[in-house]
C-alpha cells in the first residue's frame, strides 16, 4: 500500500493533462494519509482539478474524521466493501497526479523506502476514486479521495517491496502497487463504463519504473 508520495505543482498538473488554471487551495509537496492533495475528475466542462483529503469518506459516513484508513482501496473489492462500493458503482474515478511515490524495502530486514519515479520525466497519473461528503447539519462540503491498488506478487518490482510473510510462498504474499493511467487511457478511466475502465487496472510496466532507495 502506499502511503506517502510527492506532488507536482498546479502548473505542472495543467501542462500534463492539458487542463485550464484552477484557483484551489495549496497543498504540501509530500502527501501523507489525510492531508489535502490533488486529483483530476471528469467535470462538465472537461477534466477539473479539485483538492480533497487523501483518505476516501463515503457519503453515509456520520462524520467527515474516520478512525479507519481509507487512503488506500484494492481494486479488487472496489465494488463490494462498503465504503468505496458507491463511488465504484457510479463511475467516480479519478487520477492522481504524482512526481514520484514511496514504498518499504525490507530485503535488508530493516524498513529502507524507495521512490519510484517515471523514465520518460513525466508525472505519474495514479487511479483512484473519489467522493464528495456532506454534513447534513451544517452543510460542510468535504472532498476526498482514495488510491486504487492492484496484486503486484509477479511484478519484478513491486514485488520486492513491503515486509514479506514467511509463513506465504512468494506467490500468496499480495503485495501490492499502483495503478497508473497512461495519458491515452485517461478518456476512458475518467468516464468509461466500470468494465472498461476496469481493464486498466493493472501495475506500471517496470520499464516506465526508475525507483531505488532514497
Amino acid at each position: 500500500m502506499c502511503t506517502r508520495y510527492i506532488t507536482p505543482d498546479q502548473a505542472a498538473i495543467e501542462r500534463s493533462w492539458e487542463i485550464g488554471r484552477r484557483n484551489q487551495p495549496m497543498w504540501a509537496k509530500e502527501l501523507f494519509p489525510r492531508a489535502l492533495g490533488p486529483f483530476l475528475r471528469a467535470g462538465d466542462t472537461g477534466i477539473e482539478l479539485i483538492v480533497g483529503a487523501w483518505g476516501l469518506i463515503p457519503t453515509w459516513s456520520k462524520t467527515s474524521k474516520l478512525t479507519y484508513s481509507t487512503s488506500n482501496c484494492r481494486s479488487e473489492e472496489a465494488a463490494a466493501k462498503p465504503t468505496f462500493r458507491d463511488a465504484w458503482r457510479l463511475g467516480q474515478r479519478c487520477i492522481i497526479p504524482a512526481t514520484s511515490f514511496d514504498e518499504p524495502c525490507w530485503e535488508t530486514g530493516k524498513n529502507v523506502w524507495w521512490r519510484f519515479s517515471r523514465t520518460d520525466g513525466q508525472p505519474w497519473g495514479l487511479a483512484g476514486l473519489w467522493n464528495t461528503w456532506i454534513d447534513q447539519a451544517t452543510g460542510e462540503v468535504v472532498e476526498s479521495y482514495t488510491m486504487l491498488t492492484v496484486n503486484a506478487d509477479s511484478h519484478p518490482l513491486m514485488a520486492r517491496m513491503h515486509k514479506a510473510d514467511p509463513k506465504l510462498p512468494p506467490d500468496q504474499q499480495d503485495k501490492r502497487s499502483v495503478v497508473a493511467i497512461e495519458q491515452g487511457d485517461v478518456e476512458r478511466w475518467l468516464q468509461g463504463r466500470n468494465d472498461d475502465a476496469g481493464r486498466l487496472l493493472a501495475a506500471p510496466s517496470v520499464e516506465l519504473m526508475e525507483g531505488g532507495p532514497e
